[in-house]
């Protein structure tokens, strides 16, 4: 029985064969830690549909299969989609040579799917966001970042981490910081740490036109150490801000990093109530 492509004596020979090197272009490092991988895939059950971005080699592919699970691996580098083939088992294994990125989601099974993946880091915002602009094809992510992604993404009111994109994030999804990866787990070394969060999806709030809900959170935040009342005036009357935080009980000088999603929905809903829309705001005060 060949040894797991994650040990660096199998790994470091399997690229030399196929005169594959890592692409910083694309974020390529490899984890070369089967604990880790393990511990990635630990709820993974044999009924399960995986989608796997950004497999490389395989390390992860082929503990899923191993673990009964079906596995959709898009993988944009072509090399890599190739040698994933080896992996195949009962066809089990499907795998789209293409960015993630320009994935039409209707090749997807009709069924509930997972993702477990290690994310090309600099890809991770625009990975998350096609994600949750189709949720209803998944039911949890549980991938692997830099930490610092995850650190913001896990962020609570009041610190320097919490951001409009955390906001959005636990708009749809319940996320929990699960683990931290050290750089020696991946080979080449990267020069950042990395973590593993678990995104559990979330039905969304019933409010009106989310997309302006989420064009008031990224403005709060653009000018985060302005007070809300400030840095959201081009949008609605400052005197409307203060009358909607003194309802809430928020400090009329409060910053976007103090006030909880909750807080942000509410405000939000009393403000579209000023402008006329009170269904809403008597429905979900």
């Amino acid at each position: 029985m060949s040894k797991p492509i994650y040990q660096p004596s199998s790994l470091i020979p399997f690229l030399e064969k196929i005169t594959a090197k890592p692409k910083k272009s694309l974020s390529q490092n490899f984890i070369i830690d089967g604990n880790i991988l393990r511990k990635m895939i630990k709820e993974v059950k044999s009924e399960d549909v995986i989608l796997e971005i950004g497999p490389g080699p395989g390390a992860l592919t082929e503990l899923l299969l191993e673990n009964g699970a079906t596995v959709i691996a898009v993988e944009k580098d072509p090399l890599f989609a190739k040698t994933l083939s080896r992996l195949q088992k009962e066809d089990r294994l499907t795998i789209l040579c293409t960015d993630f990125l320009d994935l039409d989601f209707s090749l997807l099974p009709e069924k509930e799917i997972k993702v477990i993946a290690n994310l090309p880091y600099h890809l991770t915002t625009p990975i998350l966001v096609k994600l949750l602009s189709a949720k209803t094809h998944f039911s949890s992510f549980t991938l692997m970042v830099q930490k610092e992604m995850a650190e913001r993404l896990t962020a609570l009111p009041g610190t320097k981490e919490y951001s409009s994109f955390t906001l959005f994030l636990n708009y749809h999804a319940d996320v929990t910081y699960l683990f931290t990866v050290q750089p020696t787990c991946f080979f080449p070394i990267p020069s950042v740490q990395s973590a593993v969060i678990k995104v559990t999806l979330k039905p969304d709030r019933d409010i009106p036109s989310p997309d302006n809900f989420f064009l008031f959170v990224r403005s709060a935040f653009q000018k985060r150490r302005k007070m809300l009342r400030v840095s959201c005036k081009h949008l609605y009357p400052m005197e409307n801000i203060e009358n909607g935080l003194k309802t809430l009980g928020i400090n009329t000088q409060a910053r976007p990093e103090e006030l909880t999603l909750d807080s942000f929905i509410q405000l939000y809903l009393f403000l579209q109530h000023k402008r006329g829309d009170d269904n809403y705001y008597s429905k979900n005060k």
